[in-house]
């Protein structure tokens, strides 16, 4: 057991190496005040037993109104029984967590700023999961990110949907999703942001998937108002 722990830490450490390579470029690529963003992510799941997992999170993402963000940290996951009725949806998805009625999740985020502090944060999700009709499964995530910036504390809560439906070309198959996300901001008393979100997952090897998505970010927390256009692109691996 010992070795094939070691050999995951080892490529975990791999991956947020090339995760924070691929923030660094995208965040020289990119310009400051620009709407128009690419977000690379890299994510690594193990599996130790049929009802939990941990994962570790790279990404270049954008909290702040300028600068760029790079986002890391390790996340431990937990699932309930297994949802019979969803598993004929996602038969040939590598993500075992959807075919659970409920999944829980902690974390943790270290999130440093070309322009703004650094921030770190706290996680906590509940995903529940239901097949409607037309084989398609609608997942509903609630979060809350527990914010500490320079000593300050504050803290989110998100609402995310989902709905995805499988489809095949003979032997591959990929399940296109469409996401809607709001965010209320403890440090503003309201709804301060909202994102949608379209993308895919396709399997490209045993293990492996890469996700490419597109996503809208209406941000009213300050006026003017911002919005932020970005192309995403995510590499899944699962062990």
């Amino acid at each position: 057991m010992r070795e094939p722990c070691r050999a995951w830490t080892t490529r975990c450490w791999q991956l947020v190496c090339l995760g924070l390579l691929l923030t660094i470029a995208g965040s020289a690529a990119e310009a400051q005040n620009s709407s128009a963003q690419g977000w690379p992510e890299i994510d690594a799941f193990l599996k130790l037993n049929s009802n939990v997992r941990i994962s570790f999170f790279a990404a270049q993402t954008r909290e702040g109104r300028s600068g760029s963000d790079a986002e890391v940290g390790p996340n431990l996951d937990y699932y309930v029984k297994p949802l019979r009725k969803a598993k004929r949806f996602i038969l040939f998805d590598l993500d075992e967590s959807k075919s659970r009625l409920l999944m829980l999740r902690a974390g943790y985020r270290y999130m440093p700023s070309t322009s703004s502090p650094t921030e770190q944060r706290g996680i906590m999700e509940a995903t529940g999961r239901y097949p409607l009709g037309w084989d398609v499964l609608v997942s509903d995530r609630n979060r809350v990110d527990l914010r500490f910036i320079e000593g300050d504390s504050s803290w989110r809560y998100r609402n995310r949907l989902t709905a995805e439906r499988e489809f095949a070309i003979k032997s591959y198959h990929f399940a296109p999703y469409l996401r809607a996300e709001g965010y209320y901001d403890s440090r503003y008393s309201k709804f301060s942001r909202t994102a949608e979100t379209v993308g895919c997952p396709f399997p490209i090897r045993k293990h492996s998937e890469i996700e490419p998505y597109y996503e809208h970010q209406n941000d009213t927390s300050k006026a003017p108002n911002r919005q932020i256009s970005a192309i995403g692109i995510v590499f899944n691996l699962f062990f």
